[in-house]
């Protein structure tokens, strides 16, 4: 941006050009000048002019917004005329040549930084076009007390937008995943943002905030989300095994709760209890689970020793442990026995089996 009067150049570089960072250049320009110019003039981009019909001009409504905040008139040039902006179109060049020229940087915040001592050194001490006797930024000492003086509020550039949350805990900004509480999955939330920084707001109030990631497709999570979810999911599997348990061996209930009372490891007692349903039944098991309680042990072990003993009553043969792979689709799968009545006709003679048939 450049002051028409003292030729005074603001210099300030985005990674983008969207609207927040057109309106958030606007901005620091004027804290930078400690004052509003009354009239800006625009080229016809869209930021500011979405439509021209003649001398009819249809101004983007948010630069509208801006504008009366800040009590500035704003113009634009008529189309095809670089002489209306012969100033900035200088500028330009002198930007291009003094300040461009065989420079180097590490990083955005490094370019700006260099930008800002260039405009306040090199730049502000150039003598200034319409009386070279004077600095640039000697006239633009008497240019200063003319402008409208700032508002007591700046205006918000934040971008603001409202994401829905999916069954994982991450809201989708700007091309990458930004990680929330897990207790906000399936809610509509609001995203804040600035060009450091990301928060993330249910209503009212900020659940996260993270460090604004320019790059594409990344996850940026906080390690206390993380590990809260990770802590969610065992207690709902501990809980899921509890319950299948309870539906397949009622008194499985009144074990834990007397293992609780005697401090033992509700999770490894459930994890022992549901190797046991598996290879010996839930009849078996709640048959074997009310002896132990009988005999006032509730502990897995001696549920095992019982179901083993009831075995070896019956001369059975011990049971045969088949690992399953963690699907539900295998692990639901209702197989039918089948009649093993055929193989026996493989042992029939040749000629008594074409008889039958």
């Amino acid at each position: 941006m450049v002051l028409s009067y003292s030729r005074k150049i603001f210099l300030r570089f985005y990674l983008d050009q969207r609207m927040a960072n057109f309106l958030r250049g606007h901005e620091a320009a004027f804290t930078a000048w400690n004052g509003v110019p009354r009239v800006l003039l625009y080229d016809n981009l869209k930021s500011a002019v979405l439509e021209r019909v003649g001398d009819a001009i249809r101004f983007h409504p948010t630069l509208l917004e801006f504008s009366a905040h800040y009590r500035f008139e704003p113009r634009p040039v008529a189309v095809a005329r670089g002489n209306e902006k012969g100033r900035v179109e200088r500028a330009i060049r002198y930007v291009r040549d003094n300040f461009f020229a065989a420079r180097t940087w590490k990083n955005i915040e490094d370019l700006n930084n260099q930008a800002h001592d260039w405009c306040e050194g090199l730049a502000a001490n150039r003598p200034c076009p319409e009386n070279k006797s004077l600095s640039v930024h000697e006239v633009f000492a008497e240019e200063q007390p003319k402008l409208f003086s700032l508002p007591d509020n700046p205006y918000h550039t934040d971008e603001r937008e409202e994401v829905k949350v999916g069954k994982t805990p991450y809201v989708r900004f700007d091309l990458n995943d930004y990680s929330v509480p897990h207790i906000h999955v399936q809610r509509i939330l609001t995203v804040c943002a600035t060009p450091n920084k990301v928060s993330i707001l249910d209503g009212g109030n900020i659940i996260a905030e993270h460090n604004r990631s320019y790059e594409k497709g990344r996850q940026i999570e906080q390690e206390s989300h993380i590990k809260e979810l990770v802590a969610r999911k065992k207690e709902a599997r501990k809980h899921h095994g509890q319950n299948r348990l309870m539906q397949a061996a009622p008194s499985c209930s009144t074990l834990l709760i007397q293992a609780a009372e005697r401090g033992y490891n509700l999770g490894s007692i459930t994890a022992a209890l549901l190797q046991l349903l598996d290879r010996y039944g839930a009849t078996e098991l709640e048959i074997a689970i009310s002896d132990s309680l009988q005999r006032d042990v509730p502990h897995p072990n001696a549920v095992r020793l019982i179901l083993e003993k009831r075995r070896d009553e019956r001369n059975q043969l011990p049971p045969v442990h088949i690992d399953l792979p963690d699907d539900d689709r295998v692990r639901n799968l209702v197989v039918r026995p089948h009649n093993l009545s055929d193989y026996d006709k493989l042992q029939l003679p040749t000629e008594k089996l074409n008889d039958e048939n």
